[in-house]
């Protein structure tokens, strides 16, 4: 049987982030050159104002290809309303539950007044798993 940890434990503690007032393009950049699905979206201080992942910046870069227009800034298509952030005190088994309830990669790890302090993954957590001997 699985035992629950804490989800700090697991969590990446440096996740890739980017500034509301970037291009979508090295929004696209970043996320390509890193290799992840999605960015944190923070503003200087480090509080987490929104994510940004792949989908949302294919979705800027088709509009602007279909409207003859310019891709634009991070803030204009980051999602900042809704979203679902871990705690770092979190049980690990417990946000595994809710990403999967929730069909989500990824998720914001952040301290009680919304600084981020790191990201959990599906990546992540299968280690976790993994290494606490999860048995088939």
């Amino acid at each position: 049987m699985l035992r629950s940890v804490d989800l700090k434990d697991y969590m990446l503690e440096k996740p890739v982030t980017i500034s509301p007032e970037a291009s979508l393009l090295e929004a696209v950049d970043r996320i390509t050159a890193s290799r992840v699905s999605g960015l944190c979206v923070i503003n200087e201080e480090g509080f987490l104002l929104g994510i940004l992942s792949e989908l949302d910046c294919l979705r800027g870069i088709l509009d602007a290809t279909y409207s003859q227009g310019t891709v634009g800034l991070v803030r204009e298509h980051m999602v900042s309303e809704n979203i679902n952030s871990a705690r770092i005190s979190d049980d690990i088994i417990n946000v595994a539950t809710d990403m999967l309830a929730k069909g989500q990669r990824r998720r914001p790890v952040v301290s009680d007044n919304n600084q981020l302090v790191g990201q959990i993954t599906c990546r992540q957590i299968l280690a976790g798993i993994r290494k606490l001997g999860a048995t088939s």
